[in-house]
C-alpha cells in the first residue's frame, strides 16, 4: 500500500524538516495492513482518508503499534493532501486554488472543523482540536515522573484531547536538548499517550518541546499538535493568546506548530477554545 500513500512533511519550519507522515485513501484493510504502512512509507504515522459524498471527511491514524483516536500533525497532513485535491489513483495534482478552504472531518468519534490555504508551495492547516481537560497530577504519578525528568521547572500536569498526556516543564532549550530519557520506564511511569517536555513560554510565546511517546510505538514524535492544543490551553490564564512551538530539532527534522487561544464559554474545561496546525509540503525529504 506505501505505492497508494502521498508523503506529507507536516509542520515544517522555514520550508524544511517536518514530520513525514503517509496519507492515503482508505479501503477494505485489515489492521495489520494498516500497521505495516508507516513501517513500508518509514514514517511515524499513517492517515487513511475517507470522502463520501456531502458528509464529514472520516480520518483514521495509525502507528505500528495500532490505531490513534487522533494524530494533529496527522489532520495537518490530510488537510494539505485534501486541499491540493487528489486524483483517482490517490496521487496529489499539481495545481489548486489560493482561496482558503474548509473541511468538516470525523476522527476518534468527534466531527470538527478544518480549514486550509495555500502558502507558497505548501498549505497551511488549522483544525480544531476539541476542549482540552487539565489536571494537577497526583503523588503518585509525581515520583515516577521525577526521576525520569530530574530538571523540572514546576510540577507536570496531565492534559486530554481524548488521551492523557503529560505536559513536563523544563527551563530552557538547553535542558531540553540534554534530555535522554529511558523509554522503558517512561512507559511504565506513563503508559498512556506520553510526555511532552517543554520549556517555560517567552514572554510572546515562543516554546521548544520534545515528545516521547513509547507506548504507541514513537520514541520521539517530530511534531505533536494535539500536545501543542493542550499546552496552550493550560497556559491560557498566563495572558497568552498565541503559541508557537518548535519540535524536531533533536531528530535533525525542524518543525513548528502554531496555536491560537481564544476565551469562550463553550471552550471547555479550561474556559477557552483553541485553534492548532501548522505549514505541510507534498513529497518527500
Amino acid at each position: 500500500m506505501s505505492d497508494l500513500a502521498v508523503i506529507v512533511r507536516a509542520c515544517v519550519r522555514d520550508g524544511v524538516g517536518g514530520s513525514p507522515t503517509a496519507v492515503l485513501a482508505d479501503g477494505p484493510f485489515t489492521e495489520d495492513e494498516r500497521r505495516a504502512v508507516p513501517v513500508g512509507c518509514g514514517t511515524s504515522h499513517a492517515v487513511f482518508v475517507s470522502a463520501d459524498g456531502d458528509g464529514p471527511v472520516s480520518l483514521r491514524f495509525f502507528t505500528s503499534e495500532g490505531e490513534l483516536p487522533a494524530c494533529g500533525h496527522g489532520t495537518v497532513a490530510a488537510l494539505a493532501v485534501l486541499a491540493a485535491r487528489t486524483t483517482p489513483d490517490h496521487r496529489v495534482a499539481p495545481h489548486a486554488g489560493d482561496a482558503e478552504r474548509r473541511f468538516v472531518l470525523r476522527a476518534g468519534g468527534r466531527v470538527f472543523g478544518g480549514r486550509v490555504v495555500r502558502r507558497g508551495e505548501g498549505f497551511e492547516g488549522v483544525f480544531d482540536p476539541g476542549p482540552v481537560a487539565v489536571r494537577e497530577t497526583t503523588a503518585a504519578e509525581l515520583d515516577l515522573i521525577r526521576p525520569l525528568f530530574p530538571a523540572l521547572a514546576g510540577p507536570p500536569v496531565v492534559a486530554s484531547v481524548g488521551r492523557p498526556r503529560l505536559l513536563v516543564p523544563v527551563a530552557g532549550r538547553a535542558e531540553l536538548a540534554a534530555l535522554t530519557p529511558d523509554l522503558d520506564r517512561l512507559r511504565a511511569a506513563c503508559d498512556r499517550l506520553g510526555c511532552y517536555v517543554h520549556t517555560v513560554p517567552t514572554a510572546d510565546g515562543r516554546v521548544a518541546a520534545r515528545m516521547f511517546a513509547p507506548s504507541i510505538g514513537v520514541p520521539e514524535d517530530v511534531a505533536n499538535a494535539n500536545s501543542t492544543a493542550c499546552l496552550a490551553a493550560h497556559l491560557a490564564g498566563r495572558g497568552l493568546t498565541a503559541l508557537t512551538v518548535d519540535m524536531g530539532d533533536s531528530l535533525s527534522r525542524p518543525a513548528t506548530i502554531t496555536a491560537t487561544i481564544t476565551a469562550t464559554a463553550e471552550g471547555g474545561p479550561q474556559g477557552v477554545s483553541v485553534a492548532v496546525g501548522g505549514l505541510a509540503l507534498l513529497g518527500p525529504n
